[in-house]
């Protein structure tokens, strides 16, 4: 602590020995004396012995001195040399100067972290960037004593340095050596601030003032000489609409334009020309003949007019003009009429004037952010949730500048060279203007175009996890359109990015930015409530993309992680070509490589399907797994895929059989899992096992679940739908219960936050659920708990258990690029039969299409019961469920299989690749005796 305080006491001596320098040639003199003319803009701190001077001639100079009208040395700042300064302000014994670039610089005394670059040091001679205000675009700057408060142009607040008298708004007394946001202002967005030696003014957009910090000379006006932690409004101005404060060092000013008049509170000691002596507390009138001009009553304070007393110094000139350097210059920020110049110009000498213009827009972060703003005010209500950017005027300057290639190619240029230094840890909701702004300036399709989008997008995922979240949420919000043509600008890069791995053979980069973008707006959009259909983020290059990398030897299983570029299709071609990989081993001989693809020979019993089938999943090594099913009923002949289906079929329907006692049935007749399961039962394992493996070889099976459990397989909650579909009843009356608007209603049925079990047990929704009753302040948490229950707490351990057999059954992870809507159908199959198509796609062997005997099958075929019409597909093919791709992609065959005795034969089918045997009939009466004959005969084998 004694170190601390002998480091600051030699930095101010060091700045006081240099501000008691006296000039030794008159050369010093009149240079004091041309920094004074018309043009020359000068900020000093409370005292007047620190100035600063903005020359006319674009130079910039501080000076110190011990009296107003001594000589003194200005000293040239040559550090901002190459900076547009457009303000300035004093503290005590610190600097600071605001760029037309957007950017802060600081110096001078840093024992209180006053300049805001987080560094220790306590004194920094030369100007240092504020990289905590990086990107913002201020308004105004203001220094205290050893405090300084800025405020952006949609009115935020930020303070840092000396905190002893909560002067930084904060709520603590802790000094601050970085900006940080005033909360407490959110609210009432600030149009101009000023600063004390230990106070602060705020002034809001309504015309109300807040002060904080040191109240001991009632410098705060609240009637008390009490220090103020958080800004409190001045009571005393509620109504009157002020438009113009400033602070001294230990009073404060303000002006109220419909009254004329200026308020002051706080210590005087006669330094303002008045009698009085003692401190005033509240706002009292000053008693001064001052200009009758009024202040520009704008609420903006960015104007003051001149007195026209020559000579003399009024007391709003003295506080309004030289303490809060009048008149405020902005950042450069986009002008309706620089735009038109740029488009309408040409000339060489236009042409450098205009790349000066728009590098200096397009270079800055805080230029863009201070860019095409809501100019209905909305930008004062920038949030999280609120960008406060006009994206129609982005729109609408996109259109401008694409007419003029020159000025298009450099406003990218400098977006391109801005991109690799955007902050990954914005402070403020307005940094995230910027990612909003620039993909609309980027729309046109060109390789350098998309060159700049990929950077763009490496700097949205260099942002912090919760940064990220509020852009996200700031995505969500705009327009539908605007939306979309984002999703379609991020999709041409993203293809880009793709070819650009094909035509180069490059190895596939841990991600693709663009990629990763689109993944994450798909995720906006659900949780947005799907403004946007699924087939909106389709990317149809993508099966064609996937296919030529499988032919150059590539793996794809880079591209899983971002499924929403996919439609099912593409998938699902992904997903065999995943599963053939996996299936395959390399045979390596002294001459070649033999390339074979692994089988496991499946051998089961017809009477004892289910105890085979769960003998080889206890015995079976986990790889397996990895091998394709070559099913074998003992004592039947035929192999193939057909026969992996029926075997899958016939399981699924056992298992589901309500005298298994595997599954609970409902009324849906749909199942869905127990209550209760043993711990040491492995049922659930073995059949999420089984599961897994109609999954890994293609085929599907029809289990009856529900769509919960593809939702809880893809991580995706399940919903008071999903249980309504399950327990329609429950379902519809859980619907009420939210619709109910009779309170009385609601009490008299006389729930409770219990859910009773199938055995009777009852079990509470929550911590002391059963003395909780059920009104309509809580139905909502009521109704959420109770389906949380269902269908996630009371089903746990057998829903844990199958989804690990499930992932044991299907070792490739390319399933979990469905979408559980997808996920639904690839395992169970189609249920929506369109008979001509299977017609449509029929082939025939030894037979003609014209050929009778075809037509009295079709005839025969058209005239079956709907039921028997599915009975017969699963005669056919193994399953009574349609591929997941529909029948429009069935195909079956129809062969004659030249019997000798036609009459004495039935009709017959190989399921291995659904070929129908039919021989050849006199009459559709005998084809279709025959035909019903078969079908029933292959219900014995539990097909149906």
């Amino acid at each position: 602590m004694a170190g601390a305080r002998q480091r600051q006491r030699r930095a101010r001596r060091q700045l006081s020995g240099q501000r008691r320098r006296a000039p030794q040639e008159l050369r010093d003199a009149g240079e004091c004396v041309q920094l004074e003319r018309k043009g020359d803009v000068q900020c000093s701190n409370c005292d007047e012995t620190h100035i600063l001077v903005c020359s006319c001639d674009g130079k910039f100079y501080e000076r110190w001195t011990t009296a107003p009208n001594k000589i003194f040395k200005p000293r040239l700042v040559k550090e901002l040399g190459n900076h547009d300064i457009v303000q300035v302000a004093c503290g005590d014994y610190h600097s600071m100067a605001l760029s037309k670039g957007g950017n802060l610089f600081a110096w001078g005394l840093n024992t209180h972290g006053q300049l805001g670059v987080g560094s220790q040091d306590p004194h920094i001679p030369k100007p240092h960037l504020v990289k905590g205000l990086k990107g913002i675009p201020l308004a105004q700057i203001a220094a205290g004593g050893a405090h300084n408060v800025v405020v952006s142009l949609s009115g935020a607040v930020y303070s840092w340095g000396k905190n002893k008298f909560g002067q930084l708004g904060l709520g603590h007394t802790e000094d601050m050596d970085r900006p940080s946001y005033v909360g407490a202002l959110e609210h009432w967005k600030a149009v101009f601030i000023s600063c004390g030696a230990d106070h602060t003014a705020v002034l809001s957009k309504d015309g109300l003032v807040y002060t904080f910090g040191a109240g001991g000379a009632g410098q705060l006006g609240h009637n008390s000489t009490r220090n103020e932690l958080t800004p409190r409004v001045v009571a005393e101005l509620w109504g009157a609409r002020v438009s113009h404060v400033a602070c001294g060092r230990q009073h404060t000013l303000v002006y109220v334009p419909s009254l004329d008049k200026v308020y002051s509170f706080g210590s005087y000691e006669g330094q303002l020309g008045s009698e009085r002596k003692a401190n005033q507390l509240i706002p009292l009138p000053i008693d001064l003949l001052v200009d009758n001009k009024k202040f520009c009553q704008e609420g903006t304070s960015q104007n003051v007019t001149e007195t026209t007393a020559e000579g003399q110094e009024s007391i709003i000139e003295l506080f309004f003009k030289k303490r809060n350097s009048y008149p405020l210059n902005g950042i450069a920020t986009l002008q309706r009429k620089e735009v038109k110049a740029w488009i309408s110009n040409s000339s060489s000498q236009c042409c450098e004037t205009i790349k000066k213009n728009i590098r200096l827009i397009f270079s800055s972060e805080a230029c863009i952010n201070g860019s095409f703003l809501d100019k209905r005010g909305k930008h004062f209500k920038t949030s999280k949730e609120i960008s406060g950017v006009d994206m129609a005027e982005v729109l609408c300057f996109y259109k401008k500048i694409i007419k003029n290639a020159a000025v298009y190619q450099e406003v990218q240029k400098e977006i391109k060279n801005l991109l690799p230094s955007l902050s990954s840890s914005p402070i403020s909701p307005e940094n995230f203007r910027v990612y909003l702004i620039l993909p609309f300036l980027l729309q046109q399709e060109d390789v350098s175009t998309c060159c700049t989008l990929k950077l763009l997008a490496q700097a949205i995922l260099r942002l912090q996890q919760k940064d990220l979240q509020t852009l996200e949420c700031l995505w969500s919000n705009l327009e539908t359109d605007l939306f979309k043509n984002l999703i379609i600008i991020f999709k041409r890069v993203s293809l880009y990015s793709l070819i650009r791995l094909l035509d180069f053979a490059e190895q596939f980069p841990k991600e693709i930015e663009a990629l990763e973008i689109l993944q994450i707006l798909y995720q906006v959009n659900l949780r947005a409530g799907c403004r946007l259909q699924d087939n909106d983020f389709y990317m149809p290059e993508m099966e064609q993309i996937v296919f030529l990398f499988s032919r150059m030897g590539r793996e794809v299983t880079m591209l899983l992680k971002y499924p929403c570029i996919f439609d099912v299709n593409c998938k699902m071609l992904i997903h065999h070509l995943k599963c053939n990989a996996l299936s395959l081993c390399f045979n390596i001989c002294p001459s070649s490589i033999e390339v074979i693809q692994k089988e496991w020979i499946f051998p089961v019993r017809r009477e004892c399907l289910l105890h085979d089938i769960w003998n080889h999943l206890r015995n079976a090594k986990n790889k397996q797994f990895t091998c394709f099913l070559r099913v074998e009923f003992v004592g039947e002949e035929g192999t193939g895929c057909g026969l992996r289906r029926e075997l899958f079929s016939v399981a699924a329907k056992a298992l589901c059989d309500p005298q298994s006692g595997v599954f609970r049935h409902f009324p849906s007749r749909l199942v869905w899992f127990p209550e209760q399961a043993s711990s040491h039962d492995d049922t659930f394992l073995l059949a999420g096992t089984l599961f897994g493996m109609a999954m890994y070889n293609h085929c599907w099976t029809p289990f009856p679940f529900p769509k919960a459990l593809f939702k809880k397989m893809q991580h995706v909650e399940p919903t008071l739908d999903d249980l309504e579909e399950l327990i329609p009843a429950v379902g519809r009356s859980l619907k009420n219960i939210l619709k109910e608007e009779s309170e009385h209603k609601l009490e008299s049925l006389q729930m409770t936050f219990v859910q009773m079990e199938e055995g009777g047990s009852v079990v509470e929704l929550k911590k002391n659920g059963a003395n909780i009753l059920v009104t309509k302040h809580n139905r909502k948490e009521f109704v959420d708990l109770y389906v949380n229950y269902v269908l996630n707490e009371s089903i746990r351990k057998p829903f844990e258990d199958f989804m690990q057999g499930f992932i044991r059954g299907c070792p490739a992870e390319s399933w979990k690029i469905f979408l559980p809507v997808e996920l639904q159908v690839l395992l169970l199959g189609h249920t929506d039969y369109d008979w001509q198509l299977l017609k449509k796609n029929a082939t025939y062997m030894h037979y003609e299409e014209s050929h009778q005997t075809i037509k009295n099958f079709w005839t025969v075929f058209y005239k079956l019961p709907e039921e028997k019409k599915k009975k017969f597909l699963a005669f056919l093919s193994g399953s009574d469920r349609i591929a997941p791709y529909g029948l429009e992609y069935f195909v079956f065959s129809i062969e004659d299989p030249f019997c000798q005795n036609p009459d004495n034969s039935y009709p017959s089918a190989r399921t291995c690749n659904c070929t129908l045997l039919l021989p050849r009939y006199s009459s559709e009466e005998i084809l279709e005796e025959k035909l019903l004959c078969a079908i029933e005969y292959s219900e014995g084998f539990g097909l149906m």
